[in-house]
């Protein structure tokens, strides 16, 4: 009886995967099955995104020309647009819209994200709902309705000018960026609002009872606990929407078709410089390695703003 349990012990010891056998088989099942489930993903990510900037890297090393068609000349796209005044301009009107833009517009979502979650006003759904609407408005059709809207020459602001006698123009060259950034904060500001708003319900209101038997006033209440808990979601809020900035294009892409006089250039964006590049200049290879160019500045930046936004949040 002792020499058989010794045995089986013996073996057990010299041969110990083979009471491992089922379980490695399983986890190779289950690795199976989650790769199953990533598939469709990794194939969509590997064609709408890795493709495109691979292929636009490809095209970033050629030129048009009008003796010798597309010819190969390496990296000087790249080299022509490190001198390109208007490329640069566009990044700094881009820097300087964001700014101003995204802290204006971060502000509104807090303020009516802690409004809506003080339980003092009434129709509280009926809120959320319509400050949330203009972003469910694609950005075409928001950037005509503001166009017929305050445009001077056929729009409603136009209508209220000739009545009254005045001449007031939101399109102005100095002044149509910051038209502009009114278009974009009325059309963003409810997603960043929803988002704070579903932080805020997230707070146990245990917190909020202590608070008051302490004596905290509302003020202190927002000051000590709320805004606290928005901070890391406030980070993520100012890297989509520094990445949204510097990405604009429909707003000066259709607006000059409908205002006069507005200032807005062919480079008045780095996308829009892209865009009428490609399109209108025939110089796609040019306008590849603008686009690769900008999305590394943009990724370069977000990059910086999360690693010291989240290092803060956490810090405190």
């Amino acid at each position: 009886m002792a020499t058989s349990r010794v045995s089986r012990w013996t073996s057990a010891v010299t041969s110990p995967n083979t009471a491992q056998h089922p379980a490695s088989a399983g986890q190779r099942g289950r690795n199976q099955i989650g790769l199953a489930f990533i598939a469709p993903f990794g194939l969509l990510f590997m064609l709408v995104y890795i493709v495109p900037i691979v292929y636009a890297g490809y095209l970033s090393l050629f030129q048009q020309k009008l003796i010798g068609g597309n010819t190969f000349t390496g990296l000087a796209n790249y080299t022509k647009l490190v001198h390109d005044a208007q490329f640069w301009d566009g990044v700094g009107r881009v820097f300087s819209f964001t700014l101003v833009q995204v802290p204006v517009m971060l502000i509104f979502a807090v303020a009516l994200a802690l409004a809506l979650d003080s339980r003092r006003l009434h129709g509280t759904r009926f809120m959320r709902v319509s400050i949330f609407l203009p972003y469910a408005v694609p950005a075409v059709v928001s950037t005509l309705m503001w166009g017929f809207m305050l445009g001077v020459k056929y729009g409603l602001l136009g209508s209220l000018n000739n009545a009254l006698g005045t001449d007031l123009n939101p399109f102005t060259p100095t002044t149509t960026l910051i038209s502009i950034g009114v278009m974009v904060t009325w059309a963003f500001t409810g997603f960043n609002m929803l988002i704070f708003y579903a932080v805020l319900k997230s707070v146990p209101r245990e917190l909020y009872e202590a608070a008051a038997l302490d004596g905290a006033n509302e003020f202190q209440v927002v000051l000590r606990i709320k805004l606290p808990a928005l901070r890391q979601s406030l980070v993520i809020a100012i890297i989509f929407s520094i990445i949204g900035t510097f990405q604009i294009f429909n707003e000066p892409q259709i607006l000059p078709s409908m205002v006069a006089n507005s200032g807005i250039t062919t480079h008045y964006t780095p996308n829009l410089y892209a865009y009428n590049l490609a399109f209108t200049g025939s110089q796609q290879g040019y306008a590849a390695a603008l686009a690769l160019v900008m999305a590394a500045i943009t990724i370069a930046v977000a990059y910086a703003v999360q690693i010291r936004g989240l290092r803060n949040a956490f810090d405190h």
